[in-house]
């Protein structure tokens, strides 16, 4: 069995444990930033096709102190490279260093790729090539208070990104915090999901996905373990196989989005059809309080508001939270309703009953996933 490590955003850290969980993974343990788990090659697959709330899933092969660029060039170069990768395969580095000696990045990773290289000409009298958009071989370095740990990357790309959004935008949260929040609000995929401003349409895009049993992974083109020398294509193949078999054709529940801003709407309805779910969500144009629930069984409401970040922004965003809780009140009894922001006053403007907050961050800032009681 070998040792991964799969990143998430900080507070996802039990919905990834629990995903590795039903995926079969094995002496699973969360961690800050992430989790640990233990399996074989199919596993490996598995956690790259159907994790939601990770951002990566690393391989670690090698751990050691460092306190020195040189000591870094060394610890590296004592690897034997032939083990991992050949001169004709292409590399690439990636490098976070914190409360550490080493203070700078992108020169560790340099010297990361400077030690392997030199090592391929001293043997072969080749060297690899650099490609940093799509490595046959990409390599993580973490430096943490002198500690670092060399992996390999299973994936280089982010998991988080889909291939659903086109035009790549500034969005307040990603596709793997958004899954996430919906699987840590326990959201029955039975029952319907709405949100009121839905800005680009990731809640409703990764709720459809979720409730048709649909593998985020599933129509990317490449992930890095396809380079790895021991990467198996008839077992890579028959996962995929069987995951594309089991998707669902219809959603058991309406999930819909709706939001104030027409462009909105339209880049949300684009990614809904890039996502191939287009045909099954509902988008409209509406003023939140207009927003009404579906026909049939209550279900989850769920919105990421503005949180005024800006200076002044905070005054005019307190009607809109206001709003939230009177829309709720007088049109969606009996639905659970969340709130994602990193503004605690603005949240308490929504004036219903806390159920329950708990914390995540949102990049480097701290957010809060709140449910009110309706």
């Amino acid at each position: 069995m070998t040792r991964y490590f799969a990143t998430c955003a900080r507070g996802l850290e039990p919905v990834l444990a629990a995903e590795l969980g039903t995926l079969g993974a094995s002496s699973i343990e969360p961690g800050r930033g992430g989790a640990t788990f233990h399996g074989d090659a199919a596993m490996l697959y598995r956690a790259c096709l159907w994790l939601r709330s990770a951002v990566r899933v690393l391989r670690p092969i090698h751990e050691f102190d460092v306190h020195t660029p040189d000591g870094l060039y060394d610890a590296v170069r004592s690897i034997c490279w032939n083990d991992w990768m050949t001169p004709d395969q292409t590399l690439a580095v990636d490098c976070n260093v914190r409360d550490s000696a080493l203070t700078h990045s992108q020169y560790a990773a340099r010297r990361v790729k400077d030690a392997i290289c030199d090592q391929f000409l001293e043997r072969t009298g080749r060297r690899p090539s650099v490609d940093t958009e799509q490595p046959m071989i990409g390599l993580n370095l973490h430096v943490s208070k002198n500690h670092a740990i060399l992996s390999l990357d299973s994936s280089w790309s982010s998991l988080h990104k889909r291939g659903y959004r086109p035009i790549q935008v500034v969005a307040p949260l990603n596709e793997a915090l958004a899954a996430g929040l919906l699987l840590r609000a326990g959201w029955d995929k039975a029952t319907p999901l709405v949100d009121p401003m839905c800005g680009s349409g990731t809640f409703c895009v990764e709720g459809a996905w979720i409730a048709l049993n649909r593998p985020p992974g599933l129509t990317r083109k490449w992930f890095a373990f396809q380079g790895w020398p021991d990467f198996d294509r008839p077992l890579w193949n028959a996962i995929r196989d069987d995951a594309r078999r089991a998707v669902l054709k219809e959603l058991p529940a309406t999930i819909a989005g709706s939001d104030l801003r027409q462009d909105a709407i339209d880049f949300a309805k684009t990614n809904a059809h890039a996502a191939g779910v287009g045909h099954l969500l509902r988008f409209e144009r509406l003023e939140l309080d207009a927003a009404r629930p579906p026909s049939g069984v209550s279900g989850t409401l769920i919105c990421n508001p503005p949180y005024g970040e800006r200076i002044g922004e905070e005054e005019e965003l307190i009607g809109l939270y206001a709003r939230i809780g009177t829309t709720a009140k007088e049109h969606w009894r009996g639905w659970r309703l969340f709130v994602f922001t990193s503004n605690t006053m603005l949240a308490k403007k929504v004036g219903l009953k806390v159920v329950h907050k708990e914390p995540f961050f949102n990049g480097s800032l701290e957010c809060f996933l709140w449910e009110f009681k309706v």
